[in-house]
Order: C-alpha cells, then structure tokens, then sequence
C-alpha cells in the first residue's frame, strides 16, 4: 500500500495512507500502530511519545531531546515491512442505549428528515441503525467523540448544509457512513436521531474515554421514562471513578 510522510511540526511525523474513510485505510493504521507499540515495547524506537491513529493516517509524536525525524522515520519504515498479525477480537462489544426520535425535546430533531432524504419511514431508520453492529474507529472533535462505521448505503446521507451551534451532549448522530455520540453539547453539523443517556468521558476514570477505537457497539432502543431513569442514574459517574461498565458485553477481550 502506497504512503506519503508528513511533517507535524518539530515533534511530530504523520505517515498518511490515502485520503478517505476504507476499511484497508483504517486496517493499515491499525497495523502500524500495533508494529510501533511493540517496537517501543521491545526498546527498539526510543523517544516516542504517543502515537495518534486516524482513518487513513498515523501520528508519531516525540521527544526531539531523546531522538530524531530521521530515526522516527527510519523506525517507521522498519515497522511498515515487519509482519503484524491483527487481533480482530481485540476490542470489546458494548451495547449502548438510545432514546430514538422526538420523543425527548431536541433528542432527535433530524430523525423525520433524514428518514425523508433516506426513503424510508423514521420507524426503519430506527430499525436499521438499532439493528447495526458498529466499530469504533477513532476518537477525537471531542474528548471521547466516538467516530463509528459502517452505516448501510441506504442511511448515507452528507452533513447537514447548516451546522447547529448547540448539539445537547448525548446526541446520537449520523453523517456519511459513519455515526457517533457527542459527549459534550458543541456546534455540530450531523443529522441528530436520538440521545444516549451514558457519560463518555472522565478525567476520575482510569480510561478517560469510555470507548477506544476498535471496540464494537451494539445498540438498543428504549422509550423515554428509561432513558430519564438513566441519565438519573449516570449523573454522578462522570465524577466517580466507576465507568458504567454494566454496559459492556464482552469483557474477555478487555485489556
């Protein structure tokens, strides 16, 4: 697969691997990272300190008191052509639970339209996007800002043509292929269809984002008195060092 180095500034280098959202873009990130973590595991790439995946890129963040671009991108190059073997069980499986539509105030404004753009009645939207198991594939916009694919074709649709200035924290949203969940309330320009009422980010848990990339999401719709039930019930998680973890399903592959 074709590549290209970029420079990130004086600490930092990004190997870049295409230019869109693919499952081979984001299986050669994946790739690399993994080779990366265990070539500084084994000592042998010194000086990095974080590594930043994307859909189609990776960000090598260093210490240029410790080592050098030329080393970093020598180590990159090394780790590009060393055999890696990905564990497709690796994330975990959580199921999530979204109050769909309007049945909350500004919980799920744009569910009729983009049923509308879609063909489709807001009820199968619903059914689809509830019935879809999706991966995370990376994080950020927002600390804890889960970018999630695949969507089916027929839910595709281009972001919104008028940015919101506030999108309530929780939103549960869709733009493209992908979906996602807002942490926090920020501007935002996807298509909102429902609310989730679990906090995704703490500074007081021992992983602040609740997801990481690679963890795979069920979701289950739920009526609006269960929803408000849990958002009682989730007020102080973010507070306390106590991810609501009762929402995940497959803790064997946990790490």
């Amino acid at each position: 697969m074709s590549f290209r180095f970029l420079n990130a500034g004086d600490t930092a280098l990004t190997i870049e691997f295409g230019d869109g959202v693919e499952r081979r873009l984001l299986a050669a990130v994946s790739a690399l990272d993994v080779a990366l973590s265990q070539a500084i595991a084994s000592g042998g790439l010194r000086g990095v300190v974080e590594t930043v995946p994307t859909f189609r890129s990776l960000t090598v963040i260093y210490d240029p008191l410790l080592t050098s671009r030329a080393a970093i991108e020598a180590g990159i190059r090394a780790a590009l052509g060393a055999p890696v073997t990905l564990d497709r069980r690796r994330g975990r499986l959580w199921q999530l639970p979204v109050c769909y539509g309007d049945q909350l105030a500004a919980g799920g404004p744009d569910l009729g339209d983009l049923a509308a753009a879609c063909g489709l009645t807001p009820a199968e939207v619903v059914r689809l996007h509830a019935s879809l198991t999706c991966e995370v594939y990376m994080l950020g916009f927002l600390p804890g800002f889960p970018f999630m694919g695949d969507l089916p074709a027929v839910l595709s649709r281009p972001r919104r043509s008028e940015p919101r200035l506030r999108v309530p924290a929780g939103s549960v949203a869709t733009a493209g292929t992908l979906t996602a969940i807002y942490p926090y309330e920020s501007p935002g320009g996807w298509h909102l269809i429902g609310a989730c009422p679990l906090p995704l980010f703490s500074a007081a848990w021992p992983q602040a984002a609740l997801l990481r990339p690679g963890d795979r999401v069920r979701w289950r719709a739920i009526e609006v008195a269960e929803y408000r039930q849990l958002v009682a019930e989730m007020a102080e998680r973010r507070a306390s060092p106590w991810p609501p973890r009762e929402f995940l399903l497959d803790a064997a592959v946990d790490g």
